[in-house]
């Protein structure tokens, strides 16, 4: 598709991921009542690096559906290995500004054998995301607010909200960086809300507003609940929506992003939130059966092909 009617505005981070397997328990190396004088250090024989940050993540995912989704991200100097990527997938990147005095954000993970993490994270170039104006995209038919830079997600908002384009709130890690006030004009402006179960709570929490209340202001609360599925509450009614069948538990990092690709094709095209919550539910199972957020494959026909399979009462949806 082309023009505004066929492209989504992706507002986030682009990121490296560094991931690191501890092959033991940290709790074995930690001493409770050391804490105060924390000194530890561990080997980790497992490495590998992945691209992330949650505007490629969704950017990747939209790809494969055959939907254009346009990354809106600043990234630093060593971004060219992550361009190469992301332009050899088809993923436009006009909307990409590189900051030269800045590294492209990059998360370090240390997990151990009880799936507990140790993450640092240095947002680098994500901090300058304000330097970005939704107008200079051109025409979109909607976009996203996707965790990134503070300043660049209140004026992302603000600018989609003021250029009358509809959008999705996804505040995701970045929610603790707004205060109930700043959370309640997000919502405001936007058409939906997409949250897991935490960052709801979170969400309810810092606002002091209710399901009913987010729902008078927005079209969709979008809350996804890992293995138990999703709901999405409108205005008349919460649709449950089951988990899609998965073929392996491998890595669920980027599963929620993909989910948002999901919400975002259905957006695009118009389906209905019954089978527009199919999709994305069907797009986290397929992540979640590879490691790393942008390397599971398959191709619209083949997508369709499974999702039938998976989701049989959807014929005619």
């Amino acid at each position: 598709m082309t023009g505004a009617a066929g492209r989504a505005l992706i507002c986030g981070s682009l990121a490296y991921d560094t991931i690191m397997v501890f092959a033991d328990r940290f709790a074995h190396h930690i001493l409770p009542d050391k804490i105060h004088m924390l000194n530890v250090s561990f080997l980790v024989p497992q490495l590998r690096r992945e691209f992330g940050g949650c505007a490629g993540n969704i950017a990747y995912s939209l790809r494969l559906l055959g939907d254009e989704g346009v990354p809106m991200a600043t990234v630093g100097r060593d971004f060219a290995p992550y361009r190469e990527w992301l332009e050899l997938r088809g993923v436009p990147l006009g909307q990409v500004q590189v900051i030269p005095e800045e590294l492209t954000a990059q998360a370090f993970i240390t997990t151990d054998l009880d799936d507990n993490q140790i993450t640092a994270f240095h947002p680098g170039a994500m901090q300058h995301a304000h330097r970005n104006h939704v107008r200079a995209a051109g025409p979109v038919a909607l976009g996203i607010v996707a965790p990134d830079g503070r300043e660049g997600m209140l004026q992302h908002a603000a600018e989609f909200a003021a250029a009358g384009i509809p959008f999705i709130f996804d505040p995701g890690q970045g929610l603790p960086l707004f205060s109930g006030a700043e959370l309640r004009a997000f919502i405001e402006q936007a058409r939906w809300v997409a949250v897991n179960e935490y960052e709801w709570q979170l969400l309810a929490q810092k606002t002091q507003w209710s399901v009913r209340e987010v729902t008078e202001r927005v079209a969709a609360l979008i809350v996804t609940r890992g293995a138990q599925g999703s709901s999405i509450t409108t205005a008349t009614g919460e649709l449950h929506i089951p988990p899609a069948p998965v073929r392996a538990v491998v890595d669920p990092t980027g599963c929620g992003d993909a989910y948002r690709a999901g919400l975002i094709h259905g957006l695009l095209h118009n389906l209905g939130w019954e089978r527009t919550g199919h999709i994305a539910a069907l797009l986290g199972a397929i992540k979640i059966e590879t490691r790393g957020t942008q390397n599971h494959r398959f191709t619209p026909a083949e997508f369709t092909e499974r999702l039938a399979r998976a989701f049989p009462q959807l014929q005619g949806c």
